[in-house]
């Protein structure tokens, strides 16, 4: 009699090489019940769960993390596979003492509510999934392992911290909620001066730390069609930005962001709250058509985002600018040097992750209208918000 592992290898095999035929017959042997062998079924589950468990250790230690795992399975498979791969990922990760602060969501994925499908179809599910996470090629490790000891330093987080990003929150709440692009442009600016200051402190305090201190580390960040290429491009310019650096992987659906953790909690924030305001304007600027009637809906969208990321990068980096500037007169200090220092270390660490990246221009349909909307879209506020940021 055939092994439950023998015939869950052989069917990630055979679904590996689109034998449909062949991976039917092996789970409809897995599903099969026999009355001399009751336990047939739990043995199955028992050896299909085990080997999607050792499989997400293997992953992490492949540079995996569990946004990223849930991000392609859905990606690649449904919403379905990734709800399940979820719920075996906050079963994995509670196996550890510790995991990175980055993880901790995932902790407490609630399990899908169970539903009386056939057996075919739930094993179908797992070894689908199976399939899928073998597929996975190896990535750079951006942060510590789940379990890993920790150096004894400071807490990443502190009051401070917490503080900052709630007020950032709340600023580019303000921003996504009015209707009027004017006000929205002023509190995502005044969320950039916020962060740049916070980015600030904390340089100067990491360089009073010397050697100590933390260097660069990394995110990743899921895109959604359409429209990838464009929202990738904004990402890119607002980690420029905050002295991070982003690299795209059109194959995987995500983008790499190194940065010091400071300011990659400002480019998640800003991107996604960015990304929600641009949503909104488009919406309201409407359906698009030809004078024949056809219409030019992507063209007038791709046209507006790359307009909008354009205006978007000058502003962010205007706001941090003058914030830089402030501060050093402020501070009686030449920050110059402190801030030049860390973005140094950030391409170094890019260089060494990606030692062959190139860079490429993004290319998409031109709509006149949809520039010249994307570009007021960006561009209407004025940036004297200073009270708004004031500590």
């Amino acid at each position: 009699m055939d092994r439950p592992a023998d015939l869950i290898t052989a069917a990630v095999e055979l679904l590996r090489h689109d034998d449909q035929d062949g991976f039917d017959r092996c789970v409809a042997k897995l599903a099969a019940q026999d009355g001399d062998d009751q336990g047939w079924a739990r043995r199955v589950d028992r050896e299909l769960t085990g080997m999607l468990t050792r499989l997400l250790g293997t992953l992490w230690r492949n540079g995996w993390q569990p946004a990223d795992v849930v991000r392609l399975v859905e990606r690649r498979r449904d919403r379905t596979h990734a709800e399940v791969v979820s719920e075996l990922i906050a079963r994995e990760l509670r196996g550890y003492a510790s995991v990175p602060d980055r993880w901790a969501p995932y902790l407490e994925s609630v399990p899908p509510a169970p539903l009386r499908e056939p057996r075919l179809l739930t094993l179908t599910r797992s070894l689908e999934l199976l399939q899928t996470l073998t597929a996975f090629p190896r990535l750079d490790r951006l942060g510590p392992l789940p379990g890993e000891n920790r150096p004894a330093r400071p807490a990443r987080r502190s009051t401070a911290d917490g503080k900052t990003l709630s007020r950032v929150r709340a600023l580019l709440a303000k921003a996504e909620s009015t209707s009027f692009e004017a006000e929205a442009e002023t509190f995502t600016a005044a969320a950039q001066r916020l962060m740049a200051k916070h980015s600030i402190d904390r340089a100067l305090l990491d360089a009073h730390a010397g050697a100590a201190h933390d260097g660069p580390s990394g995110i990743r960040i899921g895109l959604d069609a359409p429209y990838e290429q464009a929202k990738a491009t904004l990402l890119s310019v607002v980690a420029d930005a905050n002295r991070c650096r982003a690299v795209w992987h059109d194959d995987l659906g995500f983008v790499t962001v190194l940065g010091f953790e400071t300011d990659l909690d400002a480019v998640e924030l800003l991107f996604t709250s960015l990304l929600v305001q641009a949503d909104t304007a488009i919406v309201r600027a409407g359906t698009k058509k030809h004078g024949s009637g056809q219409s030019r809906r992507r063209s007038f969208r791709e046209s507006f985002l790359q307009a909008f990321t354009g205006r978007i990068g000058e502003r962010l980096e205007a706001a941090a600018a003058e914030t830089v500037e402030a501060e050093a007169a402020s501070r009686g200090t030449d920050l110059v040097p402190v801030l030049a220092a860390r973005t140094a270390e950030v391409d170094q660490a890019v260089a060494a992750m990606f030692p062959e990246l190139t860079r490429s221009r993004v290319r998409g349909a031109y709509d006149s209208e949809g520039w010249a909307a994307g570009r007021a879209a960006a561009d209407q506020a004025r940036l004297a918000v200073r009270d708004q940021v004031r500590s």
